[in-house]
């Protein structure tokens, strides 16, 4: 897979804890054209830009893991709002190669800071790691 390094969320993020992506993606504001009333709307999700969000490294201890699409306004989310979550995926499953199943910008993607939110359930993870980001496409032919 080919990820952008401006377009990562995280890079080997180990997660042992409930945490966010290490990086934050800025969409920029929305703007007014020229000779317009008034700026233009935004909906980063009708764009489908494609993400990919892959365990790196075996999880160990955790019960589960979460992974939400977060938005806000404020660069440093003092009101994120969670746009799409994964449901939870157990521990047997968090293995390295693992992706999860958001696979591109979530509709209703309209706020200008975008993040992964990762949520731990039961104990804390003793091992893990995830990298996140933008890429060209996902891979289709899971053999």
């Amino acid at each position: 897979m080919i990820f952008d390094k401006l377009g990562l969320f995280s890079n080997s993020q180990a997660i042992t804890a409930s945490a966010a992506s290490t990086d934050v993606v800025d969409f920029g504001a929305p703007g007014t054209p020229i000779r317009a009333a008034a700026a233009l709307g935004k909906d980063l999700g009708k764009s489908i830009i494609p993400i990919r969000i892959q365990i790196v490294t075996t999880f160990a201890t955790l019960t589960s893991l979460k992974v939400a699409w977060q938005m806000d306004d404020d660069e440093a989310f003092g009101s994120a709002t969670t746009v799409l979550e994964t449901e939870a995926i157990p521990l047997a499953s968090l293995v390295a190669g693992y992706v999860f199943n958001i696979q591109h910008v979530p509709l209703l993607s309209t706020e200008r800071y975008g993040r992964l939110f990762y949520t731990v359930a039961g104990s804390n993870a003793t091992a893990g790691a995830v990298t996140a980001g933008f890429v060209v496409a996902n891979q289709t032919n899971y053999l």
